[in-house]
């Protein structure tokens, strides 16, 4: 048994691992040797890199499945809302970008001269919008990211998930 939050983190740890399994599969795949000559290596067998891969293949699939399931079926309360952790993570990504978005607007000036635009003409950028109200916003978004953010990675850690990662820790 582990957590969601070492699911995770594990997810990560087997995506290395394939990764590592098919570049050691390259290097083994050949050998230059002179002709007449018997190949020597000290590279594993394919047959033994192929199966180690299956293995952490298969244990990547079971991952996945694992903590989408727990994604579904587990919810956090964000401002009075029921939100299944799926949908709890994408605002969360959504919040930050939001506040990357008024954090842009809210450094702006609200009139500022434009440069370089004909000899005797002075052009003025207008923004149509209060950059302090922006920045407002933007600090309080950040709040509330931060918020389910905290949230999510609270319930990952009460969430067991029915896997052996004995292989892996």
């Amino acid at each position: 048994m582990i957590n969601l939050a070492e699911a995770v983190k594990l997810k990560s740890i087997l995506g290395k691992k394939i990764q590592e399994l098919v570049e050691e599969l390259h290097r083994s795949a050949f050998v230059t040797v002179e002709k007449g000559q018997a190949p020597k290596t000290s590279n594993r067998a394919l047959a033994i890199i192929e199966g180690e891969l299956a293995q952490v293949r298969l244990d990547a699939r079971t991952l996945d499945r694992l903590v989408y399931e727990a994604n579904i079926q587990n919810f956090v309360d964000f401002k009075g809302e029921q939100l299944a952790l799926v949908e709890a993570i994408e605002l969360a990504t959504q919040l930050r970008a939001e506040v990357e978005l008024c954090k842009g607007f809210s450094m702006r000036e609200k009139e500022s001269v434009r440069l370089g635009y004909g000899e005797n003409t002075v052009l003025y950028d207008i923004a149509m919008y209060e950059p302090d109200a922006y920045r407002e916003r933007a600090i309080q978004l950040e709040k509330d990211a931060h918020r389910l953010s905290n949230l999510i990675n609270a319930k990952n850690y009460s969430i067991q998930l029915n896997f052996d990662d004995s292989r892996y820790f």
